[in-house]
Order: structure tokens, then sequence, then C-alpha cells
């Protein structure tokens, strides 16, 4: 009789897919168990639903405090994966989120930033974490952060979100522009552009902006796309896994607060501009980013430019690190590395989605920047394992 385990998912989004995919993964490759998956409120409303069948363990992501503390007053050992503080004893994993403010401050300040701004809710402990963290790297890097918080409610209304827009534009428009916001996570960076074509600015010409959690839906369901910081899900579930083996033997020296380290930065529209004073390179940079997986050349380029080749490949190599060509080989990388990681599309159609011709030559130029083939690197992703972000 293999073990009766519950997994209790209270919402389904990119974040919990990536977790059921770290804990499917260990089952797969250890003791084998019978799971079932839930997210119903039967389940919140009390012990009895929990009573009417043998469990033997709880993997829970969002479920509430009550819920938690119902399984350890029935004695089933539980792994709570939320970002809410710790509860005595059930095993809690969840993101660094320290270190995720700390990755989103180094990716403003590698793309050239000057002023900075963070914006997230006071009453939310990642945010404050990840408030923290950003707040920390810059102030180590010798730079300010202007900081928006307000409260977050119990539930978002039309009118919560109509008030919070016009703060938020007011606050926007504060700051000078070429502003670089970290949001403490996509719904939240959400609610920034928003506020941003509110207040008639625009992005990322105007502020550039951040998330968290890298959730493929909602960053890709607006315009501009969101650039996000990726929570590592995988990691997340399959540490679950193994916490929980541990734990249904009987093991009671189990860890009780583990951090997991985020993947990187995914670079989408939000952010891909680098800041700095020559508008003729901003521009060119843009068209760059705009067109590359057009099949544009360099010589497109220069018309957008209004300067010589020359002056063109100096002035890249000075400011943006690399010339015009390798810009565009990087942006079509990007976008290769986005669609091998989000989609099952096969490489044909990848190629053609990142402007090359022949798919033999966008693995040939694959291989070259990243090291690896195309097909290592989604491998490597669907693993949990990727360290390799185009930025």
């Amino acid at each position: 009789m293999y073990p009766q385990l519950l997994l209790f998912f209270e919402s389904h989004d990119g974040e919990s897919a990536e977790i059921l995919k770290g804990v499917l993964h260990h089952q797969r490759t250890h003791q084998p168990w019978s799971i079932s998956l839930h997210g119903d409120e039967r389940i919140e409303s009390g012990s009895s639903w929990l009573q009417g069948r043998k469990w033997h363990g709880v993997i829970a992501y969002h479920a509430s405090p009550l819920f938690i503390d119902t399984c350890l007053k029935l004695f089933l050992p539980v792994i709570d994966l939320s970002d809410c503080p710790a509860i005595s004893g059930a095993a809690k994993i969840r993101p660094d989120n320290i270190t995720v403010g700390h990755l989103g401050a180094e990716y403003f300040i590698d793309r050239k930033f000057r002023n900075f701004g963070f914006c997230g809710y006071s009453n939310l402990s990642r945010s404050n974490e990840r408030r923290k963290g950003f707040v920390e790297a810059l102030e180590l890097a010798g730079k300010h952060c202007n900081v928006f918080e307000v409260e977050h409610p119990d539930a978002v209304t039309p009118v919560w979100e109509s008030k919070q827009t016009g703060l938020l534009a007011e606050w926007l428009c504060s700051l000078p522009e070429g502003t670089a916001i970290m949001a403490c996570d996509d719904f939240c960076a959400q609610r920034v552009i928003c506020a941003a074509h509110t207040a008639g600015l625009s992005v990322p010409e105007k502020i550039a902006v951040l998330g968290a959690n890298n959730d493929m839906i909602q960053c890709e369901l607006g315009e501009p796309s969101i650039s996000s910081v990726a929570i590592n899900g995988y990691e997340m579930g399959r540490r679950a896994g193994e916490i929980m083996d541990r734990m249904l033997s009987g093991d009671r020296q189990f860890p009780v607060d583990v951090r997991i380290e985020p993947q990187g930065v995914v670079t989408r529209k939000s952010t891909d501009i680098l800041a700095m004073r020559d508008k003729n390179v901003a521009m060119a940079l843009n068209y760059i980013r705009e067109y590359a997986c057009q099949g544009i050349t360099v010589d497109k380029v220069l018309e957008r430019a209004f300067m010589s080749r020359s002056q063109l490949e100096h002035k890249f190599r000075r400011l943006v690190g690399r010339s015009p060509q390798k810009e565009i080989r990087r942006a079509q990388v990007a976008r290769i590395s986005e669609l091998l990681s989000a989609t099952d599309m096969p490489l044909k159609e990848i190629a053609a989605e990142a402007g090359f011709v022949h798919v033999e030559y966008m693995c040939v130029v694959f291989k070259r920047v990243t090291g690896e083939t195309p097909g290592q690197f989604r491998t490597r992703f669907s693993q949990g394992r990727a360290d390799f972000v185009v930025g």
C-alpha cells in the first residue's frame, strides 16, 4: 500500500505548475506515493473532510494558517509552501525573497539605470523581504531607492484598484525620467504599468518595470510584456518531496524553514532598454529589440541610428559592451530561450519566430552564445536547473 499524499493547491498559476512538476519528479524517482490533488473549499472548511480518508502527509500551496493548523492537530506531516511566516510543527519551503530583491537591483544596475524605485504591499511579508533585498543591494552600490507601499486588501475590488492606480500614477510622475522600478510580484507590476499608462508614461522608455515570480500568464497578458525574477518553483517541489519522504519515515529533524534561491531574471519588453544618455544609441537598441526576430541586419539599424557604421560600432562597444550584430544575436537568443522554456514548440517553429530561415543555423548561433544546444537548454530548464538568462 503506497502512502496516501494530499496535495492541496488553492490556486493554480504558473508557479504552482512548476512546484507540481518538482513534486512529481521526486515521486517518480523515489518511493511511489498515491497522490490526490485538491483545492476546493470543503478542505478549508474543517477537519471532517481530512478525517474521512487515511492521509499520510500533506503538501500545501497557498493554504491558510488554519488549514495547516488543522493538519497538525490531526498529526499529519505537513509541508507549507506559502510565503507566510513559518508555523511551528510544519516544514516551510519558500522563495529566498531577500535574494529576489538583490537580483532585481543587480539586474537594473547592470543595465546602467541610475534612478530606482520599489512598489509593494506593506502588509505582505514577501513584499517586505523583497523590498529589503532590493534596497540593500542598491545601498551597497551607493544608490538610492524611492519606495511606494500600500496595504493589500483581503479582496481586490474595482474601487481599490482605481484608488491605487491614481496614487501610483502620482508617485510615478514624481520620479525622474528613466527610473527603474521593481514591483514585489507580477500582479503588482501589472498595476504599475496600468498606472504608467494612466499617467501618460511609456514603458520602458520613461520607466522600466520588473516583476517577480515569472508567472507566464500575468507576464505575457498585457502590453508591454513584463520582465520578471524567475522563482524556482520546480526546486521548491523537489525539496518538498525530499522532506516529505523524511517525515513519512518518522524523521522529526526535518528542516523547518527552507529558502530556495531564484533562477534569474527573464527579460521581456517592460525593461528591454538600456538607460543611457546617447539618444541615437537608445533608438538603435529599441529598434533591434523590437525587430531583431524579423531578420534585420546592421544596415537596417543604421537607418534608424543617424550615424555612420564606424560611429555605431564604436558607441555600441563603449556603451553597450558589444557590437550591433552581437546585440541582434543576443535579442534573438533571448527569444529562443523564452520559447524553449515556456512552450513545447518544435525547433523549426522557434527558428521562424526568432528570425532564422534555417533551424540548423539557429542551433549553431544558440550554442555559440549559450554554450549548449537548444535541446540541452530545454531539458535543463524543465528540470528546474536553468541558470542562463539572456539579459
